[in-house]
């Protein structure tokens, strides 16, 4: 006697659609689109940007935009 077994759909699959969502209305209040900039740093600079984002209670996108904003500034 054989059993057959199927297998449904993998999991995350159905999340995929919600999750590309979430990326494009993310800041659907904002009134210029956003993109994303991946960066490499050195371990313990991220460390220490994260203890202290940690200990105010903010993120560290925001403070790091923060930055790049006073920098290169609003325009």
């Amino acid at each position: 006697m054989t059993k057959k077994v199927t297998f449904g759909a993998r999991p995350g699959s159905k999340k995929a659609g919600s999750v590309d969502r979430w990326v494009e209305n993310r800041n659907a209040g904002e009134s210029e689109p956003m993109k994303r900039l991946t960066i490499d740093i050195p371990e313990s600079l991220h460390r220490l940007i994260k203890g202290s984002c940690g200990s105010r209670g903010t993120k560290m996108a925001d403070e790091i935009r923060e930055l790049l904003t006073q920098k290169y500034g609003n325009q």
